[in-house]
């Protein structure tokens, strides 16, 4: 059905989904911060009662899941599918949460794109007619990642300026057909219209205490695309939003689009700069599956709801490295996928 392609990267919803329920579970830190008070669940800390801090990932997830599900009023076995991940060796949060769910898994690596890749895909399946019900569910755990990606807490390491601190936060979306006849949260129900598929983009950065450098191009890329594919201007959008580029990335995506002569202005803002507060001494920002996850399912759904906010263009980034491509001298791929949100 070719009517639903749009220029070389963009997908229109014909019958958009709407993204019926959200619910966000996160740490004690990501409380304190100044969306604290926009999140359904605050943890008082980061185990939780847990045995570990990859337990306590796959627990907040399941968390968020249910909380999704139990706020919409459906039934578990009307779910058709469960899509997402994190960022754990075999996304093993994501599994262990199915595990316990038992919803049909289509589990997805994208780094920290994964909530904005999940939730264009799950748009797709819905809009295909291969799905009524799908749930969307990232996570990330700021102690996981350091442990899988960098160096054990424990060590105490100094932390680069350009550093950004992993988001301990889960984050879930339910996407249905309709929200008619079923139980709804107040106001609007936001409806997933467009999604831009990004590309793999590489210039060579090296620098993992870096990654804001190292997705920007790709971010920038997958923007531009999608301007072009839909022949719009930043100024159509109440409000762009990245992943989690931070400061040094949010930067550098603003100058890579002034050479396109695209100006981004006051709509372009990101997840990574806005979850944590400056005396919170995260440096370059935050990072992580759960860093988009929970700010978006959080805070901009909440405004959407309300009509603070019609239209979004949310940009998930991601950072496609591991811990071996890194230690054999590879650099680090980044990725941008896009989806529109409107009410």
């Amino acid at each position: 059905m070719s009517h639903k392609r749009m220029g070389n990267q963009t997908v229109v919803m014909e019958d958009p989904p709407e993204i019926i329920t959200s619910y966000t579970v996160v740490g004690p830190m990501e409380g304190q911060g100044p969306l604290g008070g926009t999140f359904d669940r605050v943890w008082k800390d980061s185990l939780n009662q847990e045995q570990s801090w990859e337990k306590a990932e796959s627990k907040m997830m399941e968390d968020a899941l249910q909380g999704a599900l139990t706020l919409s009023g459906i039934q578990q076995d009307q779910i058709d599918f469960q899509i997402g991940g994190d960022l754990l060796n075999q996304l093993i949060s994501t599994h262990f949460a199915a595990r316990s769910l038992g919803f049909p898994l289509i589990g997805l690596y994208g780094a920290c794109s994964t909530m904005a890749l999940s939730t264009a895909l799950a748009g797709m399946l819905i809009d295909g007619h291969f799905a009524r019900y799908v749930m969307v569910g990232v996570s990330s755990h700021h102690d996981t990642a350091e442990r899988q990606y960098r160096m054990p807490t424990e060590h105490g390491n100094q932390r680069m300026m350009s550093a950004q601190w992993t988001v301990t936060g889960a984050a879930s979306l339910l996407l249905g057909r309709s929200a008619t006849g079923i139980a709804k949260i107040n106001g609007a129900h936001p409806k997933v219209t467009a999604a831009t598929i990004g590309r793999v983009v590489d210039l060579g950065v090296k620098d993992t205490n870096n990654m804001g450098a190292a997705m920007a191009p790709a971010v920038a890329d997958t923007i531009l695309n999608h301007l072009q594919d839909m022949k719009r201007q930043p100024s159509d959008y109440d409000l762009i939003l990245s992943g989690d580029l931070g400061e040094v990335g949010w930067n550098l995506v603003k100058d890579i689009l002034r050479q396109s002569k695209v100006k981004l202005g006051d709509e372009f803002a990101d997840c990574g700069r806005m979850i944590y507060g400056a005396d919170q001494d995260v440096h370059a920002g935050a990072s992580g599956c759960g860093c988009s996850g929970v700010v978006f399912a959080g805070d901009i759904l909440q405004k959407m709801r309300l009509g603070k906010l019609r239209r979004v263009l949310f940009v998930g980034s991601g950072a496609l490295h591991s811990p071996i491509s890194c230690f054999q001298g590879e650099s680090i791929p980044g990725i941008g996928h896009a989806v529109v949100i409107e009410t």
